[in-house]
């Protein structure tokens, strides 16, 4: 109980400008404890994902692409072999394209060194004059330099050279594979030194880049080496940060709980002539609510709808989370009402959060009575809402309504979390039942919900906790 639930923490991705939401009819809660929850909604298996062949109907050209495996060794005089060999079989049947250049070049540069990777470019060129290499193919080349572990830009700097002799100055696309790779390699302080380089010699990144960048370096540098690389982006070369850039900066700091540098960037970002956004505001709120300051998330909440800013359902559900984690429970059911009056309707996060809250302050029952408000509106509960109600069953000592609860878990398959876990485990020995502790555990072990040893380490301090209580006496 109480953690942040996944479907409100931030994603920061070139996708931060697109607003999404989804809006599930419900309505307010009732008072009246309901029966426990019959078995009917609860999640469907996983179905297998058709490939796009599968999907139209027909099957890959074989002749299109080789196979994956083609190169078993990165030995380069097998390697020009297998070249030879198979463009000369495949020219029989029909004329190659570069495409499949490319994936033969690609195919041995995934286990080559880069100097082998050009080297059998060369052979492909001589021994095949059908063959004429596009920018795509020199950008495998630079895509597997950057992966390399070396410990300077020289590779690099050979891929590069090698495209310019051949008329391919780098473009932004170059720079963002290049940066791409290099991040993902994590060569993190390689990457910003070319970026710099590109943009000096050749070409600025797109804003894409840049924040891939900026997102890459708030992840693991300080945040002072951070704000210098934006610095040096806007004096050296004039790319400014643009609100996804901001965006992410704020998230960062939010993260590691910063929230007055995360305010004083929402007055620079008013100050760079951009308004702050849903996102920008949630993020912000989202770092208050973590911290169990929900007086503070309201005042931005009423910040935002000063500035002309309208709430999204992630808006409210950061809210009541906030409020509920805070024990501000009615002020956060409260909020159920304005939802709906801007056609944001309840989901599975914003019940499971009040839930949390009542089960929080010792009312399980009211948990259970907005279990079945929830069902009767056809919001489905998830794993997260039947964990939080079993372990406020258990915190409340409602042992018949949580094995009733457990059942249902059980019949739907889903797994234990790791707090509703001990406490379930943990009520049952206080009652001195260790056989149904023992099968909770089995059952725990056999959906996976934990590891065996984290399961057995819970049991296990729950039982040597009962012999303590026996031999004070205290046990039931």
């Amino acid at each position: 109980m109480g953690k942040f639930p996944p479907s409100m923490r931030s994603a920061i991705s070139t996708t931060l400008m697109k607003n999404q939401s989804s809006v599930i009819p419900a309505k307010s809660p009732t008072a009246t404890p309901p029966p426990l929850p019959k078995p009917h909604h609860f999640p469907k298996k996983p179905t297998k994902k058709k490939t796009p062949s599968q999907l139209s109907g027909k099957t890959q050209d074989s002749s299109s692409s080789p196979p994956p495996s083609l190169f078993k060794s990165p030995n380069l005089s097998d390697a020009k072999k297998i070249i030879d060999s198979v463009i000369s079989s495949t020219t029989a049947k029909a004329p190659l394209d570069l495409r499949f250049h490319n994936s033969l070049l690609q195919s041995y540069a995934s286990i080559s060194t880069v100097n082998d990777s050009i080297s059998l470019l060369r052979h492909m060129i001589k021994s095949h004059p059908s063959f004429s290499p596009e920018r795509s193919t020199y950008l495998i080349l630079l895509s597997q330099s950057c992966k390399a572990p070396d410990s300077t830009l020289a590779s690099v700097h050979q891929t590069l050279n090698l495209m310019l002799t051949n008329g391919f100055e780098p473009d932004q696309v170059a720079t963002d594979i290049a940066v791409r790779s290099l991040c993902l390699a994590g060569r993190i302080e390689h990457a910003i030194e070319l970026v710099k380089e590109l943009s000096s010699k050749h070409t600025k990144p797109d804003t894409y880049t840049y924040n891939f960048l900026v997102k890459h370096l708030c992840k693991s540098m300080a945040l002072s080496t951070v704000y210098n690389f934006i610095d040096d982006m806007r004096n050296s070369f004039g790319l400014k940060p643009d609100l996804v850039t901001y965006t992410i900066l704020i998230d960062n700091v939010c993260n590691t709980k910063n929230l007055r540098e995360a305010m004083r960037l929402v007055d620079v970002l008013n100050e760079e002539g951009f308004k702050p956004d849903c996102f920008v505001y949630n993020t912000i709120m989202k770092g208050y609510c973590m911290l169990s300051r929900g007086s503070e998330a309201i005042g931005v909440y009423n910040k935002m709808k000063e500035e002309g800013v309208e709430p999204d359902l992630v808006t409210y559900n950061t809210l009541i989370f906030g409020l509920s984690k805070a024990g501000r429970v009615k002020e956060a059911t409260k909020l159920l009402g304005i939802m709906a009056e801007k056609g944001h309707f309840p989901d599975a996060v914003t019940y499971t959060s009040l839930m949390n809250g009542m089960c929080r302050e010792g009312n399980a029952l009211g948990a259970l009575a907005l279990l079945e408000d929830m069902e009767a509106m056809g919001c489905s509960p998830n794993s997260c809402t039947y964990n939080t109600l079993l372990h406020g069953l258990c915190k409340s000592r409602l042992m018949v309504k949580a094995i009733e609860l457990y059942g249902v878990m059980k019949s739907g398959n889903m797994k234990l979390e790791t707090a509703a876990y001990a406490t379930f485990v943990r009520a049952f020995c206080r009652e001195g039942r260790v056989a149904e502790a023992y099968e909770v555990f089995d059952y725990a072990v056999e959906s996976k919900s934990l590891t065996d040893v984290a399961a057995y380490t819970t049991l296990e301090s729950s039982l040597k906790w009962l012999k303590k209580a026996k031999e004070q006496g205290h046990a039931i």
